[in-house]
């Protein structure tokens, strides 16, 4: 990841917040990586999060002129999310609404 831009930006909140224990930068089609399953082929959220409560969150930034075509992963995401019994949180904050990862975590 370049030290520069939003998905960085986002990196920073991440590491900026007290809620969070550590953080990973989950890198696509690596073997040990994060995946949940799309329609057709796999989807790598960006970052993969340990709360300090024990809860995970993972976090995708989409630019804004990307967000409107990322429903599927949307929708799968929150899936993944509601089936957990509130362990695991997922968000896809664009246009640097960074708060959108507070307000998901309370």
């Amino acid at each position: 990841m370049k030290a520069e831009g939003e998905e960085f930006e986002c990196a920073v909140y991440l590491d900026r917040l007290d809620t969070v224990k550590y953080w990973i930068r989950n890198i696509e089609n690596k073997k040990t990586s994060f995946w949940l399953q799309l329609p057709h082929g796999k989807f790598y959220p960006d970052f993969v999060a340990m709360l300090d409560d024990g809860r995970i969150l993972v976090v995708e930034y989409k630019g804004a002129h990307l967000f409107d075509s990322e429903e599927a992963r949307r929708q799968i995401s929150d899936a993944w999310a509601d089936a957990s019994g509130g362990q695991c949180l997922f968000c896809m904050p664009t246009d640097r609404g960074f708060d959108l990862i507070d307000r998901t975590i309370s």
